[in-house]
């Protein structure tokens, strides 16, 4: 067993696409935190790639929500466009 302090994590920039993604999708109730976790992934994908509507990739995250998808995709379109993210 260490005695050794953990190191100190840093934050990411709220510019990194990381960040943008993971932080469009924290409104958005849903059944676990998981099912959050896996939106935000899959928002960070299309980020990344944007082979594929984003419609799409919220559907393929296959998060249990809490709303409507629809109102999810609006959520998280506002998000990004409030983040400088051009959709």
């Amino acid at each position: 067993m260490t005695t050794k302090t953990p190191s100190q994590v840093q934050p990411a920039a709220d510019t990194m696409l990381e960040k943008i993604a993971y932080s469009s999708v924290a409104g958005i109730p849903t059944v676990e935190p998981h099912d959050q976790d896996r939106l935000g992934y899959c928002v960070w994908l299309w980020l990344n790639h944007r082979h594929d509507p984003l419609e799409t990739a919220v559907r393929n995250a296959g998060a249990r929500l809490l709303i409507s998808e629809e109102e999810a995709l609006r959520r998280i379109r506002e998000h990004l466009q409030a983040s400088g993210v051009e959709l």
